[in-house]
């Protein structure tokens, strides 16, 4: 053999080496973390790949099984998985059987119905504590500017528990007892950072009315509108939103110390354009009337129990869940009353699925397809978030977010997600 020969081989080996681990780095890269399926039910997955792969199951509590080879074609291997018993299992995916690529953990959930919504609700939230969301100078009658709080670490985020030794759970709380100091020092205890710390800050008089302020701006509720995705019809546990709610300042997730979902219905559209999220604009907090309670604000949604005498004026349908692995990019619906209290189906279409460990809000994508709810309201727009999303009669997640600069488009989230918070 000449050196060319050699060297040719060589750089045909190496370049065989480099094919081999890219997609092994591929099938490891690209195989999902973990999946979740009902109880019962039989799941198809595929994998793509040139080598031989073998899946098997790692807990006794799923069946997995190859496809008989009139199943596969080109580089397609399909399994069909069944889980037994709900809880956490283990499937094993190896080359050739022996090397391992990846332990894909498999959470079964009972089958169940939910009752879907669609309704816009007014969402009102009481935070624990106040939150700190700027920090300003106090021009005082003798002409100076003064930042009393100035560095104490007080900072916008940050939020105040304590002032005196006595709980703040208002903004009026903090109020009385920054006037009953006056210009005495004021003990204060605050959360920064999730630490809870100390610092004192001395009041000063402000020019404009007399009165003693620490120079913070701070808040202690909010409110808006939103949309109720689902609720368990059995325990009247339910979920709305698909995302969480945070200050519109700090960006600050808001800690819920109570809340109340009220009824609302929706009396005018700001239609949505490229750059410019449009809104439904509702009522419901001049004549609110309660129709559940809030105990969760999470990244994932906001959850809570709904009154009993309101489940039946909501007028939801029951449709069985619809886990992720089920998923798939084509044509869906998504349930939202853009008039009145009136719920209706829109037509859209799932542009991307998420298929790694991804649980969050923005877990697919999907494109607003139905004419009429394009004219109407230009696409997504606030105030829809949480509308459920509906695929072969399943309910499969809910609306979360548009994309600003392409209002037709937006996220969604997976149901089972939300069901994992409630």
């Amino acid at each position: 053999m000449n050196f060319k020969t050699g060297n040719s081989l060589f750089r045909l080996s190496f370049l065989v080496i480099i094919i081999i681990i890219t997609l092994y780095l591929s099938l490891v890269a690209f195989t999902p973390n973990q999946m979740t399926v009902l109880v019962g039910e039989e799941y198809r997955i595929e994998f793509f790949s040139p080598f031989q792969l073998h899946l098997s199951s790692g807990t006794s509590g799923i069946r997995v099984e190859k496809l008989d080879s009139r199943e596969r074609t080109g580089l397609k291997m399909p399994y069909v998985l069944e889980c037994f018993q709900h809880g956490s299992n283990k499937i094993h995916l190896r080359l050739f059987g022996i090397v391992p690529i990846k332990d894909i953990e498999v959470n079964a959930i009972p089958a169940r119905e939910l009752l879907v919504c669609g309704n816009t609700v007014g969402i009102k939230l009481y935070i624990k504590g106040i939150l700190v969301v700027g920090v300003s100078g106090v021009l005082t009658p003798d002409g100076r500017e003064i930042i009393p709080v100035k560095d104490t670490g007080i900072e916008p985020g940050d939020f105040i528990i304590e002032a005196n030794r006595k709980t703040v759970e208002s903004i009026t709380d903090l109020t009385r007892i920054v006037e009953e100091a006056g210009d005495r020092e004021v003990e204060i205890r605050f959360i920064h950072d999730n630490r809870i710390l100390e610092a004192k800050a001395k009041p000063v008089e402000c020019v404009e009315d007399g009165r003693y302020r620490l120079g913070i701006w701070v808040r202690d509720s909010t409110a808006g509108i939103g949309t109720l995705t689902y609720i368990e019809q059995e325990t009247g546990k339910f979920g709305a939103l698909g995302h969480g709610i945070t200050d519109i300042d700090t960006g600050i997730m808001m800690p819920v110390e109570s809340g109340e979902l009220l009824k609302s219905s929706v009396y005018a559209i700001k239609k949505g354009m490229q750059g410019m999220p449009g809104e439904l604009q509702g009522d419901f907090l001049e004549s609110p009337e309660v129709i559940g309670d809030i105990f969760w604000n999470t990244a994932f949604g906001v959850f809570g129990q709904i009154k009993k005498s309101a489940i039946d004026e909501l007028q939801g349908r029951r449709y069985p869940v619809g886990t992720r692995s089920v998923i798939r990019e084509g044509p869906a619906l998504i349930l939202s009353n853009i008039h009145g209290e009136h719920i209706e189906e829109f037509q859209v279409e799932i542009q991307k699925v998420a298929r790694k460990n991804l649980s969050g809000p923005k877990s697919m994508i999907l494109k607003i397809t139905d004419p009429r709810l394009l004219n109407e309201t230009g696409g997504i727009i606030q105030g829809m978030s949480g509308s459920p999303i509906i695929q072969d009669g399943r309910l499969i997640g809910a609306v979360t977010h548009v994309l600003v600069n392409d209002p037709t488009r937006g996220y969604g989230i997976f149901i089972d997600t939300m069901l994992g918070m409630n």
